[in-house]
Parts: structure tokens; sequence; C-alpha cells
């Protein structure tokens, strides 16, 4: 039997297989980045409640309450209650060069979205980057590439990278001016408090003590982990998956593709691959090619329906 010559379509469903064990594999690099977003979970509870207590210092929930009766019973003029989920905490405990007593403050966003280095306004990529991040799972059971933050690091901005931005963004719900919906808003209303005055949050810091500042600094060091760790395992990934295309583009005929694969560890059959299309479904299977071309019939199927129906078929195949 004569050798199947490798082609684009080979290599694709080659690199994928094995891409996708290298992104399962149990490795230090992953470890640490499951491990950092745990510990951020732990502290955003902690951080959290903390900020409760420090709010609810400044701004009593009698008075709050009161308020709220007044502006029930005059109107706009007394509506000066808002919930919101940043807060500029500051504390005057330290002292300058000169011996004069000095205020620290800065910015504190509990939103999925929120800032990780104390800046209202700072690096977008970087927001973005943690939101990707924290729900990975379910960006890639969605079909989105949560990881193009970290895979374009040092890159500068282009078509493909606005794409999939653009679709992980959308999945998780993110809106202008805090106007989320979705996964975005559901996590962001977890971490509301009651405030008193404008609704800009730079206008209103509230007052806490050092060992507290310290303590919020800390919750949000532990949300740019999550950001770095991520960032590492990536990396660690990207350098692997380079190397792969170099040597799957070398390759002049698929049993040297199946070979590598088995020296990798994975255990790949070349009928199946070579039956099968790039996302690695059995198309060429009557039974299985004939439910997919009926679903490409039913034109009045949702997007969550056709999602939904894909993995079913995806399911199918791994039993």
């Amino acid at each position: 039997m004569s050798k199947i010559r490798m082609n684009t379509e080979y290599r694709n469903k080659l690199y994928n297989r094995i891409k996708d064990v290298f992104e399962k594999e149990d490795t230090q690099e992953r470890q640490g980045f499951l491990e950092a977003r745990e510990n951020f979970e732990n502290k955003q509870t902690t951080a959290f409640e903390l900020a409760r207590q420090v709010v609810e210092r400044s701004y009593p929930k009698d008075d709050v309450a009161t308020l709220r009766t007044f502006k029930k019973k005059y109107g706009d003029p007394c509506d000066v209650v808002a919930k919101d989920k940043c807060f500029y905490f500051s504390h005057s405990e330290d002292v300058d060069e000169d011996g004069d007593q000095k205020t620290t403050q800065s910015h504190f966003d509990f939103g999925l979205y929120g800032n990780l280095n104390g800046n209202e306004y700072g690096d977008s990529d970087e927001r973005d980057h943690f939101a990707h991040a924290y729900y990975r799972e379910e960006l890639k059971e969605n079909g989105c590439n949560p990881d193009i933050i970290a895979q374009q690091s040092g890159k500068d901005s282009n078509p493909h990278k606005t794409k999939h931005l653009d679709a992980n963004n959308k999945f998780l719900g993110k809106g202008r001016y805090d106007e989320h919906t979705g996964m975005t808003s559901k996590f962001d209303k977890q971490f509301l408090l009651d405030v008193i005055g404008t609704s800009h949050c730079r206008s209103r810091a509230i007052a806490c003590t050092k060992a507290e500042y310290e303590q919020f600094e800390q919750w949000r060091m532990a949300k740019a982990n999550v950001v770095s760790k991520h960032q590492t395992w990536i990396d660690s990934i990207s350098k692997q998956t380079e190397q792969l295309k170099i040597g799957l583009k070398a390759y002049r005929y698929l049993s040297e593709g199946i070979e590598l694969a088995k020296e990798l560890g994975i255990e790949l059959d070349e009928a199946e691959l070579v039956r099968t299309n790039s996302t690695g479904l059995t198309i060429y299977n009557p039974s299985n090619l004939a439910n997919l071309i009926k679903g490409m019939k039913n034109k009045s199927q949702t997007r969550e329906q056709k999602i939904a129906l894909r993995k079913q078929y995806e399911k199918s195949q791994l039993n």
C-alpha cells in the first residue's frame, strides 16, 4: 500500500489534535494558572466583604434608607444614592520625606472588566485578558478563542486579534460604560454596594485604614496574577506549537505526522484521520454526513440551537 502524502488538510488535522492535547496536559504552567484563578476567587470574596464594611462605615445603612425615603417624597433633588462596584479607597497614615502626613488612594473595581492596576481608565487589553482567562472554559466551549490576547502578546493590533476579541466580549456580554449584559452583568451584580454622592466614583474617596488598604491591594494583585499565569501557560503552549508547525511543514508523508504524535504519547489512527475533516469530525460516515446535511437545510434554527446540535454531534463521535 502506497504512503499517503502529507497536505495542508492533514497538517491542520494533526496540528489541531496535538495542540488540543497540549492544552489539556497537567503541566506546572497550567496548574499555576488554575491555582491563581482559584486564589483570586477567594481574595475577591474576602476583599468585597471588607469593602462592604468600609463603605457602610462611611455610608451607614440608616442614612441610605433615609435618603431613599426623601427621594420618594421629594424626587430627583434627593436622588443621591446609587449602587456601585468600584471605589476610591484612601488612607492618611503615611508621611512624606518632610514628615508631613500624605494621602494614599487608588481605584478598586470589583467588576469582571475592572482595572488591574488602580487606573480607572487603564489598559483595555489587560482588562479583557482577565475576563477571557477567568471564563476560559465557557468561551472555548462556545467556539471562541480566550487565549487570543496571550497569543498576540507583543504584536500590533490586527484584524485577526480584533475578530476574536469582539467575539469573546460579545459572548461575555461586555458593553460600553458599564452597560453590560449576560455573564458580565451577572458577575458584576454580586459586588454592588450602596453609596451616597455623585455617580462618579473618583469624586468620592472613601476613607479606610492602611491595613485595609493593603488588603485591597493584595486582592488586586491576585487578579493581575491570573493574567500573568495565564500568559505564562499560553506562552509555553505557543513555543511547542511553533515547533510543531515547523516539523509538520517539513514532513512529506502522513505517517511521519502519526509517528510524531506517537512519540509525544498521543495515539492517532491514520485511517480515521483520512476519513475526517480538519475539525476532527468523521463526516464520511453515511449517517453522520446525512445528519450534517440535514442540519444545513434547517435555516430556521437559532444560533444557540445550532451550537447545541453541533456539540451533540461532536460528543457522539467520542462514543
